[in-house]
Order: structure tokens, then C-alpha cells, then sequence
């Protein structure tokens, strides 16, 4: 009820202003945070662990029991006649007790630890949607003249074929090209409408478009900055599993010493007799004219000498254990292997955005060039060298690499986020986010 209450909240607000379809970066990824399942889980993981480290410790603490009886007997008492009876136990001391709520403590830490991975890995996810789907809706814009380029350049083609310039050839060549590019066009607006749909239900709202604020995202670090060495060498992941790992060694050697320790316990009882409805006193006699109140207070020691049950199910904590320690030491290993990886490949992306951006600004440059030419031509300047078809070509060109360029650098972005939640970073990123919305004069969202 606290997310939908928020989710109104934001619509309200969004529709007061009248930008329609708009969702800030950090107003994503904070709905999101509240609606996903993988953080409601963990959420319910880190409950649970708590309840159980509240029990390894409440097992010092008095339970009251209350039993209530009443019937008639006959013939030699089978028990005491007891109408009602109040009881109370609890630990005293236990050997294997600290251990279990050390255990459970390092269970505690293990959700909690589970639970950030959880957020960070639906923050990355949230993220990497919002600028894909922002790179996708630049894309469009780019794309949309491309088409129109193209579709003037089927028609230049097309006149010159009438004049006898030109031949059926070079149309068909100059079809096919609008043809690829209407195809691209509708990729990309597929791809728009399926990323819409997916930051639709991680943030909870109904299926439908939604536009990114491109405002709303701060600069990304550079990649040498987010490739350097990270103040956390582990992830959230390796260390939930590490301290997962740390609760299960407690528990077992909590577990392996249980035998030949003593175990105290305390023992209360209060209970109200009645003999009327049985032949008690004439088995007891020894019991007429005594109070009919019994209360009984006592430690009970417990030593246990021989258990081959509980000693099976120590040897199966200490394997358990172990396992998870390396476990999770294997998890370590590929984590930190799948980091060196990723900060190699972001290098080359990196180098690769660089190698579209110079391919881009050739392009822009030939395009300078033909409408340079082509102001010369008009202009009867020198031999006649360029025509309209040379332009749109060298714009459709242009439009080209500008379509790579921005693929190349969500390509990149993608890589910096992915270093950023590894190292323990992408939370300080998105508050970069959240300071630019409060910066701006569009809000957060609208429907």
C-alpha cells in the first residue's frame, strides 16, 4: 500500500504539470525499488533472519504455559488431580548457545548483505533500461531523417531516370537503401515500445509509453576512473555468501559441542488440586486435610553422555560448512575474474565509441564538403561535380554514423554502470541523478 501510495502520489504530481509520459532516471529507479519482487524477497529473507537470531536469544527468556482440566476418576489415580496448572521454563546455560546466536548474527548480516545486492542488481537493471531506452528515442529522432532522406533520394533517382540520367539500377540501389532504413525504423521503435513495457512494470505502473528525461541523467565516469581499483573488493553478492558461509561454521561448532557439556534449565510450577471427583485420598490417605496447592520451582542439569543422532547431524553442519566456504570462495574467484573482464572490455568499448565518434564527424565532414560543392555549383564556379543525390547520400551517411555513434556509447555506458554496482559506486552515481531532478523544471512523472 506504501508503493501504490507513492506511485499516486507521483502520477498526481506529474500530471499537474503536464509532461505527459515522462519518468525521471532516479524517480525510476526509486518506484522500482519498491515494486520489484527480487527486493521483496530479500526484504523477507532479512525478517526472517532477524526472527531467527530474536529466537536463539529469547530461549533465555521465560515461557508461560497455562493447562486446564477437570473430569471425574475412578479406581486407582492415574495422576495428579489437577484442575489447572501454570508452568514456566527457560535456558540458564548452554555451551552451544553463544554459538548459535553468533550464527544467526552473521545470518542477520548475510540477508542484509543479499538484500543491497538485490537493490543494486534492480538499480543496474533500471538503469541500463532508462539509458537504452534513451539512446533508442535519440536513435528515432536520427533515424526519422535518415528515412526522410532516403525517401527524397528514391525521388531524385527517380526524376534523373526520367531525364535519361540515370539508370534502373541506381533506383533500385536507391529503394533498397529506403527500404533498410524503414526496416531499422521499425526495429527501433519495437525496441522503444518493449523497453517502455519493461520500466513500465519494474516501476509498478500500467503498461503502456514512456519516455525518458534525458536532463535527468548525470555524466557517467570516465572508464579509466570506473576501471581503477575499487575501494570494495568484493561485491555485495561474495560477501552475503561469505557471511552465509561464516553463520553455518558458528552453527557447527556450536553443534559439535553438545555432548559431555552440561545444560542448565529453569522450572516453575504452580497447580490447584481437587480430589472430590476421584478416589485419590483413598490411595493417598497421607494426603487428607493438605493444601491443594502445589508449587514446585527447580534447575534441571542435562549432561548428555552419548547421542550418535546428534553427532551424525554435527559431521553434516562441519561438511555444510565447509562447503559453503568454498562455495563461496569460488564465488569470489569468479566475480573477481568476471571484473578484470569487464574493465578490459569496457576499455575496448571505449575505443570503439571513440572509432564511431571519428567515423561520425567524417561523415559530417563529406556532408560539409558536397554542400560546399554543391553551393558552388549553384553558383556556376567551377565544372559540375556534385548533384542533389550526392547530398542526400552523404546525409543519409551522416545519420548512419550518428545512429552508431550513439549504439557505441550506450554500448560503453552500459560497461561503466555494470563497474559501478561491482564496485560498490552506482549508489553515489544515482544520487548524482536525484540532485539533477531537483534541478529540474519538468516533473517526475505524468500519465
Amino acid at each position: 500500500m506504501t508503493a501504490k501510495i507513492a506511485i499516486c502520489v507521483v502520477l498526481l504530481a506529474g500530471c499537474a504539470a503536464g509532461a505527459e509520459g515522462q519518468i525521471s532516471l532516479s524517480s525510476a529507479v526509486d518506484l522500482a525499488l519498491r515494486n520489484d519482487p527480487r527486493v521483496k524477497m530479500s526484504e523477507a529473507a532479512v525478517q526472517k533472519a532477524q526472527a531467527a537470531l530474536d529466537g536463539t536469544r529469547d530461549v533465555y527468556v521465560p515461557n508461560i504455559m497455562a493447562n486446564v482440566g477437570y473430569g471425574q476418576g475412578f479406581g486407582v489415580p492415574t495422576g495428579l488431580p489437577t484442575v489447572f496448572s501454570l508452568s514456566s521454563d527457560s535456558l540458564l546455560f548452554n555451551f552451544s548457545q553463544r554459538d548459535n546466536i553468533r550464527s544467526a548474527a552473521s545470518g542477520v548480516a548475510s540477508a542484509k548483505l543479499a538484500l543491497k545486492n538485490a537493490s543494486n542488481e534492480v538499480e543496474e537493471d533500471v538503469v541500463t533500461t532508462y539509458l537504452n531506452l534513451d539512446t533508442d528515442e535519440r536513435s528515432e529522432a536520427a533515424m526519422l531523417d535518415e528515412y526522410g532522406f532516403a525517401q527524397r533520394l528514391v525521388a531524385i533517382v527517380q526524376d534523373r531516370l526520367d531525364a535519361g540520367q540515370d539508370t534502373r539500377l541506381e533506383l533500385l540501389r536507391a529503394e533498397r537503401t529506403a527500404k533498410e532504413i524503414e526496416l531499422q525504423k521499425l526495429q527501433i521503435e519495437d525496441d522503444i515500445a518493449v523497453l517502455s513495457d519493461r520500466l513500465s512494470r519494474a516501476i509498478g505502473l500500467p503498461s503502456g509509453q514512456i519516455n525518458a528525461v534525458p536532463e535527468s541523467i548525470p555524466d557517467l565516469p570516465t572508464v579509466q576512473a570506473v576501471a581503477g581499483d575499487s575501494d570494495r573488493p568484493d561485491g555485495y553478492a561474495v560477501e552475503a555468501a561469505m557471511a552465509s558461509a561464516r553463520a553455518k561454521q558458528e552453527f557447527a561448532f556450536g553443534v559439535g559441542r553438545y555432548r559431555l557439556r552440561p545444560q542448565l534449565s529453569l522450572e516453575l510450577n504452580y497447580s490447584r488440586i481437587d480430589t472430590a471427583q476421584n478416589s485419590y485420598t483413598t490411595y493417598y490417605p497421607g494426603f487428607i486435610g493438605k493444601s491443594e496447592n502445589a508449587v514446585s520451582v527447580g534447575i534441571a542439569l542435562t549432561l548428555p553422555i552419548y547421542d550418535r543422532h546428534h553427532q551424525d547431524q554435527a559431521n553434516e553442519a562441519i561438511a555444510e560448512a565447509t562447503r559453503a566456504h568454498f562455495e563461496a570462495e569460488d564465488q569470489r574467484n569468479q566475480f573477481l575474474e568476471g571484473r578484470v573482464k569487464l574493465r578490459h572490455s569496457a576499455m575496448e568499448l571505449a575505443a570503439h565509441s571513440d572509432l564511431a565518434e571519428i567515423d561520425r564527424d567524417l561523415a559530417q565532414e563529406q556532408l560539409n564538403v558536397v554542400l560546399a560543392q554543391e553551393t558552388a555549383n549553384n553558383a556556376n564556379v567551377g565544372p559540375q561535380q556534385v548533384t542533389p543525390k550526392d547530398e542526400e547520400k552523404a546525409r543519409i551517411a551522416e545519420s548512419a554514423r550518428t545512429i552508431d555513434l550513439l549504439n557505441a556509447q550506450f554500448q560503453v555506458n552500459q560497461a561503466k554502470v555494470n563497474l559501478l554496482r561491482q564496485n560498490g559506486r552506482l549508489d553515489e552515481w544515482l544520487k548524482m541523478a536525484l540532485s539533477n531532478e531537483s534541478r529540474l523544471a519538468t516533473p517526475t512523472v505524468s500519465r
